[in-house]
């Protein structure tokens, strides 16, 4: 900008010099000529430097604004990430308005910058991760049903554009029943006059295809119509309009021929009908809850299956292991959770300081999760499993051999072949649905129990759930909890099936020790019956 600036002030001075040699030589006229052109030179250089003011200004403003942003997220990152609308909009700026704003920039001399932004690029979040921050809030609308009021107020409010990106995600994954929900919060928005560089346009024609597309034809017909209303020569919405109406008409005609083959046929439903229709209906209502709806209903507080009678035998109690010599002065807070599979927790059995260790060694670790592909055999990302992980071992630090010793102390079982300590991390919208921990032969047997630690607490969601048995366990930081996977006769406890719920509002982290059969065999005899 600057060198553009005194090119222009050189040319003006240049012409200047001309300009007198010219006025020795020449007439008046030709003289003014020359003014009017000096003038035109003056106007255009007060034209650029508005536009670098202009540039400068818009940059300015974007600075103090995440100024003011990052200064209060950096106060607590974990809690202001932990918000799925501020992790989504922190992967859409850095993904994307960032670039708009290097575009602004980059006719300036402003090289340092733009050498920094090219370099600190790789880091940035690409396509991929703004697309599964906005999958994430789909998926939480789903399990927590979260109307588009309760999303916005989850955090700041959400512009025209990103209602309008989160729809378009939707759509591109023929998602037509969140494409609907989302542009139709859009164009609310644009309604009541926020400002957008989006036109109402382009949000009605994916609005009335999303309702089209779930069956809802006349209303598919009406935003057609308003569609039209404000662009009479939209091509597509010109022959959607036609097809909508004959497919209207269409179904107006196969429904009064229904209705009038019912009358010709002038069927009347008898008692026995009726009676055969409520025993219908009756059975229906008894059929089997699908894992999926069970899942969701648990991760929401609903659908717990513990009866008072069942509460009433489980408790609390100090526990030393069978006499342990290091909990026989300072025995344990421990509590039942469930009975069937028994499930207990330890309170007060991680500290503070241990937590933020563990943490500190993860961290520059943390990898998506993965998990077993039966079919190759091999470690693989997946959909349903949406965390970050990291291994630790006692190389690491020995506080991890001290943890290990307190978990074998705790459950009297060998820690020596069992996996090293995991530690996951559940940022927005992360979980890992519904999973059996045994199955899995490392030359070491089978999982024959997990102890979970849960290293933070989690303002909302994040429960670990037990769909097929109707329990639920909600993170409480500095406690564990523990359980067999296998009986003791070995087989598979398949009312252990669980999984953890996506993160609301929050962000949660767990510590897991997978430990397995090899080594237990005088520490936990095997059993005589399948079950037992």
């Amino acid at each position: 900008g600057a060198n553009i600036i005194i090119s222009c002030i050189l040319a003006l001075l240049c012409f200047c010099i001309v300009f007198f040699c010219f006025s020795a030589l020449h007439p008046t006229g030709q003289m003014t000529d020359l003014l009017y052109t000096e003038k035109d030179l003056v106007t255009s250089l007060k034209d650029y430097i508005r536009a670098e003011e202009n540039k400068l200004e818009r940059v300015k403003r974007w600075a103090d604004k995440m100024d003011s942003l990052t200064a209060t997220a950096t106060q607590d990152p974990e809690g202001f990430l932990g918000h799925p609308v501020n992790a989504f909009k922190l992967m859409k700026r850095l993904n994307t308005e960032w670039g708009d704003l290097e575009s602004l920039v980059l006719s300036d001399t402003t090289d340092g910058f733009i050498s920094n932004l090219t370099i600190q690029r790789q880091h940035f979040p690409t396509e991929e991760d703004q697309t599964g921050a906005a999958k994430a809030l789909l998926r939480l609308q789903d399990t927590y049903r979260l109307d588009l009021k309760s999303v916005r107020t989850i955090s700041s409010l959400l512009a025209v554009k990103d209602c309008f990106e989160l729809g378009k995600i939707a759509y591109s994954d023929v998602d037509y029943y969140h494409t609907e929900l989302w542009m139709a919060q859009a164009l609310k928005q644009l309604d009541e006059g926020e400002e957008s560089p989006l036109d109402k346009v382009l949000v009605l024609d994916y609005l009335s295809y999303a309702i089209y597309q779930q069956g809802e034809i006349e209303r598919a017909l009406e935003y057609t119509r308003k569609l039209l209303s404000l662009d009479p020569e939209h091509q597509r919405a010109k022959g959607n309009l036609k097809y909508f109406e004959f497919q209207l008409e269409k179904q107006r005609k196969v429904e009064e021929e229904k209705a009038q083959k019912q009358k010709e046929r002038g069927k009347r439903e008898t008692t026995e009908t009726k009676k055969e229709k409520k025993k219908s209906k009756a059975q229906t209502a008894f059929q089997l809850i699908p894992e999926r709806k069970k899942y969701e209903m648990l991760c929401r507080g609903e659908g717990i299956k513990m009866t008072p009678r069942r509460q009433s035998r489980l408790f609390c109690r100090y526990y030393d292991n069978n006499r342990n010599p290091k909990y026989l002065l300072a025995p344990v807070k421990q509590q039942d959770e469930w009975d069937r599979p028994y499930i207990v927790r330890y309170l007060d059995i991680i500290s503070d300081k241990e937590i933020e260790r563990v943490k500190q060694l993860a961290k520059p670790r943390l990898r998506r999760a993965t998990v077993h592909d039966p079919q190759t055999g091999k470690l693989t990302t997946a959909q349903y499993r949406v965390s970050k992980s990291a291994w630790l071992t006692g190389y690491d630090d020995p506080m991890i051999d001290m943890i290990n010793q307190r978990i074998e102390d705790l459950t009297g079982l060998e820690m020596d072949t069992a996996e090293e300590l995991q530690v996951a991390n559940y940022g927005v919208g992360g979980q890992y649905e519904p999973h059996f921990d045994f199955g899995r032969e490392l030359g070491t047997g089978n999982r024959i129990a997990t102890w979970l630690f849960y290293m933070s607490d989690v303002a909302a969601g994040g429960a670990t759930v037990f769909p097929d048995v109707g329990a639920a366990v909600w993170p409480k930081k500095g406690t564990a909890v523990f359980w067999y996977n296998l009986f003791a006769s070995g087989e598979g406890d398949y009312s252990t099936r669980h999984a953890a719920c996506p993160v609301l509002v929050g962000n949660k982290w767990v510590s897991n020790k997978w430990i397995h059969e090899r080594g237990q065999e005088w520490r936990r005899p095997c059993g005589l019956s399948e079950s037992e």
